[in-house]
């Protein structure tokens, strides 16, 4: 489904940083924004094809409920999901398509295949992965962290900055006795998330029941 196409979209947190750059991009495309919801307020003018949601843990619970009382597919990234929230959108997933991501900047996610790809070479090396974030963010380490590292199969330390107004910055470090190898993405702002939300929404448009990564997202667009 191209970038052509208009949404028909919710909101979870839609008052947060997050969600006005997904309301300020997503207006570019002339996409309608029909069901927002924050905290105490809530506004529903129509009926979404999908519901973004980039809030917190506690509004999962009502967020699956919207996308079952609207049949809507859902895009999350909100971070410091257990478990049980997990065991919760794989519900869900059985009976509308779920995209769940803690990082929907395209670059990490082509980052986190070529760790797949070629993590195993650097086995025989030390390891560490280094983020950095704006002094705002709650959770530590970024979600983003652990799923580069879950991508290597192996453990690995991760240290995290809280500093200034720093939007991401990711650092996968190798080193032996006589090389450093260096792989890093930085985002320059929150665009880099939006654009991503937003194919990830087309994507939920047109996909089957089911629970699905920005991998599934990444491989639908053509990027390998």
């Amino acid at each position: 489904m191209g970038s052509n196409v208009n949404l028909r979209y919710g909101l979870v947190g839609s008052m947060g940083k997050m969600g006005r750059e997904i309301k300020d991009y997503f207006s570019t495309f002339g996409d309608k924004l029909v069901f927002e919801t924050d905290r105490d307020y809530i506004n529903e003018s129509g009926r979404p094809d999908v519901i973004i949601d980039f809030s917190s843990p506690t509004a999962l619970v009502s967020t699956i409920e919207y996308c079952k009382k609207y049949c809507a597919g859902l895009v999350i990234g909100t971070t410091g999901l257990n478990e049980e929230d997990f065991d919760k959108l794989k519900e869900l997933s059985q009976s509308v398509p779920v995209v769940q991501s803690y990082n929907f900047a395209e670059g990490v996610n082509i980052l986190k295949e070529i760790l797949e790809m070629f993590g195993s070479y650097f086995d025989g090396w030390d390891g560490a992965i280094v983020e950095i974030h704006h002094n705002q963010k709650k959770d530590a380490p970024s979600g983003t962290a652990i799923m580069l590292k879950n991508s290597l199969g192996r453990e690995l330390p991760i240290s995290s900055l809280r500093i200034g107004g720093i939007f991401g910055e990711h650092t996968v470090i190798f080193s032996n006795a006589g090389e450093v190898v260096k792989i890093s993405h930085t985002a320059l702002s929150r665009r880099a998330f939006a654009i991503g939300v937003r194919k990830a929404a087309l994507f939920a448009m047109q996909a089957e029941k089911g629970f699905n990564s920005y991998r599934d997202v990444l491989r639908n667009s053509g990027n390998h």
